[in-house]
């Protein structure tokens, strides 16, 4: 509502919450609804103002952003009660006669905060989720995409139900604010300094989190690999959106000598989808603002240039680079890159590279670049990311079955699909005996031999 103070909507969006008129499933299939027509007939609208934040091209906007909610969405249309139809469980003989099962139920009131890379993707598909489950929900759009978050401040008015859904704006003092208020579910999607601000004020409250973070995930593409499609798929992956993309290809370990034909094969792959001058490339996206171009431009002077590095602070532009003979130590291994930025490490083997990224956090993704089954049986049971992608990187996003999440320094929790239902609802035990007759009376005190013998026995 205008003019509503932090308190204010936290406080309207629970006692809207506490008469009970989100709970029920028609109303949460609506609010789906709702949100499904808002991405069909506001599509084009969302794609300008990603065009304004970000440079995106149209379809890579309805590709990453627009259509893929509308995917989501639709799964939690068509299986919504199948998974929250109440769950049978086994009950114990000495227990019996009774009816054991786990109720999903709504948490309450979830707060969903959303950063710049991907304004509406990540803002939505986990409003989509809490809806779905029945919650009241405050979202908090990222303030440094402003065109985007002004955009969807006036469309979820419109297409969601104002008394159960709430868009907060501002910079990071509306954040603190949000984050001092009590809710039921925080969702944070953004970096790992932040996250941990989240975390220790949901602490105050004990308010569950997820946290969907990011880190440097690597590629790992070794002899024998199709090099010109790994480039290919690698190239896609990295500067996508600009390179800012929490799961993109962080840094490649080139094993076992593939390095300066990987080179050459990367720097074709760039000239084949943005051109010989990628800044007037239509499908290029811009960096978000000047801060992060400064933090980027930093790292251009690092290793050897094998293609790329022109910039321009006015138009917030970094080409396509890629670096090799880079070092561990240097600058640009030392943190989430983040941006259209790919260094190459080399090493000599796939056990070097194992143990590089194990030296590191978990990273949010690993992917290999390889045809070989006993490097896919290494990877799985040696390293730890949230996920894994042989041959393909980011893909894994799109796959409705797969839950999305870190693990560790990465991100806390998951969503997507069936997952989103068990982020953002409570999974209650119920346990129904009747009181007639009354079978449990064989384990009341006064305990006789035959009762110990009995229950003994019913275990």
């Amino acid at each position: 509502m205008a003019n509503e103070s932090v308190p204010e909507t936290v406080a309207r969006l629970r006692a809207h919450f506490a008469t009970g008129r989100t709970k029920p499933v028609p109303w949460r299939l609506e609010q789906l609804r709702g949100l499904d027509r808002m991405l069909r007939e506001a599509g084009d609208e969302l794609a300008g103002a990603l065009r304004l934040d970000l440079g995106k091209a149209a379809p890579e906007s309805f590709l990453a952003e627009i259509d893929f909610v509308a995917a989501e969405v639709r799964s939690l249309r068509k299986h919504l009660r199948s998974w929250l139809r109440p769950k049978r469980v086994y009950t114990p003989p000495h227990l019996q006669p009774a009816r054991a099962y786990v109720l999903r139920e709504p948490l309450g009131v979830v707060t969903v905060i959303g950063p710049f890379n991907y304004p509406v993707q990540l803002l939505l598909a986990p409003l989509a989720g809490a809806l779905a489950c029945g919650n009241a929900v405050v979202v908090k759009p990222s303030e440094a995409a402003g065109a985007t978050a002004a955009l969807l401040e006036r469309l979820i008015g419109k297409y969601l139900d104002p008394e159960a859904v709430a868009v907060v704006q501002g910079g990071p003092s509306a954040t603190s604010a949000l984050l001092a208020e009590r809710v039921d579910h925080i969702f944070f999607t953004g970096s790992a300094r932040v996250g941990r601000i989240v975390a220790k004020a949901a602490a105050e409250h004990l308010t569950p989190v997820t946290l969907e973070l990011g880190g440097k995930s690597p590629a790992i593409v070794e002899p024998g690999a199709d090099l010109a499609t790994a480039a290919r798929r690698i190239a896609w992956g990295k500067f996508m959106n600009a390179g800012q993309t929490c799961i993109a290809p962080d840094y490649v370990l080139a094993v076992g000598g593939v390095g300066p034909e990987l080179e050459r094969h990367l720097a074709e792959a760039i000239r084949e989808m943005y051109g010989h001058a990628p800044a007037e490339s239509p499908d290029l996206g811009r960096i978000i603002d000047e801060h992060a171009f400064d933090r980027l431009a930093r790292f251009l002077g690092e290793g050897r240039l094998v293609c790329g590095g022109g910039h321009n602070r006015e138009d917030r532009y970094i080409a396509p680079t890629v670096l090799a003979d880079v070092s561990p130590e240097d600058a640009v291994m030392g943190e989430e890159v983040f941006g259209p930025i790919l260094p190459i490490l080399a090493v000599e083997t796939l056990d070097e590279a194992i143990a590089h990224v194990n030296a590191g956090e978990k990273p949010l993704a690993l992917y290999a670049f390889t045809d070989s089954e006993t490097t896919r049986r290494k990877l799985l049971t040696r390293t730890a990311s949230g996920a894994v992608g042989f041959n393909v990187p980011m893909a894994h996003i799109d796959v409705p079955g797969l839950p999305f999440g870190g693990v560790g320094h990465s991100g806390l929790g998951a969503y997507h699909g069936k997952a989103s239902i068990e982020t953002f609802s409570h999974a209650k035990s119920v346990l129904d005996k009747p009181l007639a007759p009354d079978t449990m009376r064989v384990i009341y005190p006064p305990f006789t031999a035959l009762k110990e013998q009995v229950m003994r026995r019913l275990r």
